[in-house]
């Protein structure tokens, strides 16, 4: 299969296997400090350069980051460069190292490690709004469209997804004993030839790759489905939201400008990814595009619509604390986010919050 299938091993093992965080010292981690009120004011700082961890390869994914970088907007938020380290990677690790500034990670990765691991690192906001996991199927073999759908069939779940998957089943009151669960690695080749009616995946990436086939899918979306939690998330230190937090209301500023441009323009995004910041990676630029448009579509919500690009609501908030809560992973909210330096920013730069216009 290709890379971008491989991530969720990556991710979700991370993520609920039990972030393999032992090596990691729960000590301070990297930071700065800087403005975001105005360019020039930014600018005089000088932050020099920041280390952004990429939760995965350089695709479509980070068409926002992409803008910011080639169009000046971390350069106009006093920044010297910006360091896109490609992942796979939850983050958490480098975060903790002092390898990276800021992480693009996952709730549940970052649930985990700090549950689990009692690590000292918040989300600070959200690209998805919405996860995009999803069970997905043949129209004209399993075609689960609903939760009752999955029952008496056999499902191929990655061995990294495994409980995801559950708490996904536990959400919904579906005992796992009324469907089989089939180990399969992360090429849907199996849900193509007939031997599962479900195959765990992404929306933005195998459901679009199996339609690219001309196969007619379904989708059975956790999101909307009992598991909603937010996705490519910006985590930072408690160490460093305390004492360099003008350095991440800088970054931010500059990630808002580039995610406006991506939502406007997913076909110079999904350009950017093809042709120059993944250019090595080979990527197909129909499915590259494809992918552009459907995570633009998890960008946004109401939410965004009212607060601007990456503000986490209450209630999606308190929806992700229980998602964690089925995976096993108990925790407060507090302990998990921190959008006090997000809401400064749009206080600072209303304008901001106009990413539609």
């Amino acid at each position: 299969m290709t890379f971008l299938s491989s991530r969720r091993a990556k991710r979700v093992a991370a993520a609920l296997a039990g972030v393999a965080l032992t090596a990691l010292t729960l000590t301070a981690c990297s930071g700065g400090s800087g403005s975001s009120s105005s360019s020039t004011d930014s600018a005089a700082q000088g932050y020099g350069e920041l280390t952004l961890q990429l939760s995965w390869i350089l695709n479509e994914e980070f068409a926002g980051e992409y803008f910011a970088d080639s169009k000046g907007y971390f350069t106009e938020a006093g920044f010297s460069g910006v360091n896109l380290v490609p992942g796979p990677s939850t983050g958490v690790a480098e975060l903790l190292s002092g390898s990276a500034d800021v992480a693009l990670s996952d709730a549940v990765s970052v649930g985990s490690a700090v549950a689990s691991e009692g690590a000292p690192v918040k989300i600070i906001g959200s690209t998805f709004q919405r996860n995009p996991f999803t069970i997905l199927s043949l129209k004209s073999g399993g075609n689960i469209t609903t939760v009752a759908g999955l029952k008496g069939k056999k499902i191929g779940i990655q061995d990294s997804n495994t409980s995801l998957f559950n708490a996904f089943l536990k959400a919904n009151g579906v005992d796992p004993s009324e469907l089989t669960i089939v180990p399969v690695q992360y090429d849907p080749a199996p849900l193509v030839n007939g031997e599962v009616d479900g195959f765990m995946a992404y929306l933005t990436n195998e459901s679009i790759t199996v339609a690219a086939q001309g196969l007619e899918v379904s989708n059975l979306p956790f999101a909307d489905n009992g598991l909603p939690f937010v996705a490519e998330t910006f985590v930072a230190t408690d160490e460093t939201i305390a004492k360099e937090p003008e350095k991440l209301k800088s970054f931010l500023t500059a990630e808002i400008r580039g995610w406006t441009d991506a939502l406007k323009d997913p076909q110079e995004g999904s350009r950017l990814a093809v042709e120059q910041y993944g250019k090595d990676l080979g990527l197909n630029p129909a499915n590259s595009l494809a992918g552009a448009k459907a995570q633009n579509e998890l960008v946004v919500s109401d939410e965004t619509a009212k607060n601007g690009l990456f503000s986490i609501s209450d209630a999606l908030q308190a929806a992700t604390v229980q998602s964690l809560a089925d995976a096993g992973l108990t925790l407060e909210a507090s302990q998990l986010f921190d959008l006090s330096l997000l809401q400064q920013v749009y206080e600072e730069n209303p304008d901001l919050k106009n990413y539609a216009g």
